[in-house]
């Protein structure tokens, strides 16, 4: 959840989207004004005072995952696999270059300038050298394929081609032309990454990684997807992937990617430098950035907004870039928290009535006090779902709680209305005293189990499927006495 999220006033229709994607993407913001520098000396070389575009979408980029993230050790050795993997690359690379984002998502960018950028939250999920370097290797390919330069183009010709078919043909044909366009560069841009994955195990293979680093990343990512959507309540459609979908499902890609290392030689080819690896990323931080709200449990609080508030019991909370997004009861009950500033600072009784939530009762819109803070509830009723609704103002903001179920029975709606009762403003002392989860390496002791390394873990919900899925490890598996695993600790 970012400072503040500027939400449109509409329908609310109850979503609980996914935050982690598995993909690339490229940028293009418009360059800034550049303030002006220090004076220098005539004989300087003059400058047009334009930003360069690379640098524009770097700073693009990193302001949307959450900044730049400082940790010297992992930069540094991951700069060293770049430098082995552009040595192995059958084109001419330009000096690749990796920056770490500030966000617990998994993802990896690339840039045709040579920024190579990955998150922390990706680092938190590879388990070695060879699983991280087939990353970065495939956004290499990405690069050295121009694949950005021929979505681009594939795109232009699409839009052109709809365009004119508008002008000369009937509206049916057009519909037909459009959803043909769009079925057409979805499977180009599947294609495109089954060709970075193939151009990544060659790299890995080349640079003298184990190649099958890249199935056992993928083989990762699809186990975080599926564990994110079991949180939220939503059944995973990785192993029924959309047509329409823009990358190609995981376990395709991961069947592929084996096939590909198989050219290699059979598994234990390469080397993995689990232990470098490990070593580079003890200590990083894990999950949400306090100055973005943290979820603890079934408590979510916001360092640099200074708020606090817990849901119900039964809710698993998910923080995302656009709102606090809970799921209880099999999905039968949900909850999103948002928030808006309102620039004509209307009552929060006029707010609710503006018709942001469909369905709403407007006899049931109330106003009262949360915990000194200016707020009003209501009731909607919207198809089969009903909602209890509330606003409540901190300053120039209005944080947004809704609330839905099935049933909305007078035990339930109780039951909400205790839960945005402890909405509530925290005290600086008390926002700055949130501190992140950070990753661990440890070295297992003999007699060391599962469950004993689990019970380290400072993670409240879950934290067996997390001390699996960051380690690697199936339900069953044994530890090994001298072997170091990660785990997560305040």
């Amino acid at each position: 959840m970012k400072s503040f999220v500027r939400w449109p006033v509409g329908r609310f229709s109850l979503l609980l989207p996914l935050l982690l994607v598995a993909g690339c993407a490229s940028f293009y913001p418009d360059s800034q004004q550049q303030q002006p520098g220090p004076a220098v000396p005539s004989q300087a070389p003059r400058t047009t005072g334009i930003e360069p575009r690379s640098a524009a979408e770097h700073r693009q980029l990193a302001a949307m995952f959450g900044g730049e993230y400082k940790a010297p050790a992992a930069e540094q050795y991951l700069n060293q696999v770049l430098a082995k993997l552009a040595a192995a690359d059958e084109t001419q690379s330009p000096a690749y270059r990796v920056t770490i984002l500030n966000s617990p998502v998994v993802n990896a960018f690339a840039l045709p300038s040579g920024s190579i950028y990955v998150t922390r939250g990706l680092l938190a999920l590879a388990n070695d050298t060879s699983e991280v370097a087939a990353v970065m290797a495939h956004e290499i390919g990405h690069v050295t394929a121009r694949h950005a330069m021929q979505r681009e183009e594939a795109m232009k010709t699409s839009e052109l081609r709809s365009k004119v078919t508008r002008q000369l043909q009937s509206r049916e044909r057009s519909e037909e032309v459009t959803a043909f366009d769009k079925l057409s560069l979805a499977s180009f841009t599947r294609q495109q990454e089954f060709d970075a994955d193939l151009i990544s195990v060659r790299n890995l293979g080349r640079a003298g990684y184990d190649p099958y680093g890249a199935s056992r990343f993928l083989q990762a990512l699809s186990r975080s997807t599926a564990m994110r959507a079991a949180l939220l309540g939503n059944r995973s459609s990785d192993q029924q992937p959309d047509i329409m979908s823009t990358h190609p499902s995981t376990q395709e890609r991961i069947e592929r990617a084996r096939l590909a290392a198989r050219q290699f030689g059979a598994p234990g080819v390469g080397t993995t430098d689990r232990d470098a690896y490990l070593a580079a990323i003890n200590g990083i931080d894990f999950g949400d950035d306090p100055a973005e709200g943290i979820v603890r449990g079934r408590k979510f609080a916001h360092g640099k907004l200074g708020f606090s508030f817990i849901a119900p019991e039964g809710f698993a909370l998910e923080n995302t870039a656009q709102a606090v997004l809970g799921v209880a009861a099999g999905g039968s009950e949900a909850l999103r928290l948002d928030n808006v500033r309102l620039n004509d600072e209307p009552t929060l009784e006029a707010y609710l009535a503006t018709g942001w939530v469909a369905g709403l009762d407007q006899s049931s819109i109330q106003a009262q006090t949360i915990n000194g803070l200016a707020a009003a509830t209501a009731v909607a009723t919207e198809n089969d779902w009903k909602f209890r609704v509330a606003a409540v103002r901190m300053g120039p903001e209005v944080f947004r709680i809704i609330f839905a179920s099935k049933a909305l029975t007078p035990e339930v709606d109780r039951k909400f209305l205790a839960s945005i009762n402890t909405f509530r403003r925290i005290p600086p002392q008390e926002a700055n005293a949130l501190k992140s989860l950070r990753l661990a390496v440890i070295p297992a002791q003999q007699g060391d189990t599962i469950a004993a390394l689990t019970q380290r873990m400072a993670i409240a919900d879950r934290g067996l499927d997390v001390f699996l899925l960051i380690n690697g490890l199936q339900r069953g598996a044994t530890i090994e006495p001298g072997k170091r695993y990660k785990i997560v600790v305040e």
